[in-house]
């Protein structure tokens, strides 16, 4: 049986980014919280920011789908590693759609405060999210 905290986690990925139902974040999310994420250095903090996050990648890829591969927590902290797929619909980071699917993984780790998520700090695969639309070509082998 999950604890609280890992409760709390698994309506962020299922209601909140798999049905892109952004009330749930005032339910679920603190007010301070802050998303630690090199790829997306611009995400205001609180609930508002969590919001314009979820909702700006469900506008590139509509179907956006988490799976949690594997899910573990201990005291105020749970880490998850997720695999995520979807279909490049919109524009990202400059590159225009291209209708091409992606699929990559990552780790969360989600720190909460009574029993919201205050903080995310993830690491993902974007080099491979580019790589899978076209952004950015596929390092070939090595010359031998």
């Amino acid at each position: 049986m999950p604890t609280q905290n890992e409760a709390v986690v698994q309506r962020w990925w299922e209601e909140l980014w798999n049905r892109g139902n952004l009330a749930v974040a005032d339910q679920i999310i603190a007010p301070s919280f802050t998303n630690h994420d090199p790829q997306t250095p611009q995400v205001p903090p609180g609930i508002d920011g969590c919001k314009a996050l979820v909702s700006g990648y469900r506008t590139v890829f509509p179907d956006l789908r988490f799976e949690i591969e594997q899910q573990s927590a201990a005291g105020d902290t749970v880490v998850a590693h997720w695999r995520c797929r979807g279909t490049h619909q919109a524009e990202l980071m400059g590159v225009a759609p291209t209708g091409k699917p992606m699929n990559i993984e990552g780790i969360s780790i989600f720190r909460l405060e009574n029993g919201k998520i205050g903080r995310q700090t993830v690491i993902w695969d974007a080099l491979g999210l580019m790589q899978q639309i076209g952004a950015v070509t596929t390092i070939g082998r090595a010359a031998t």
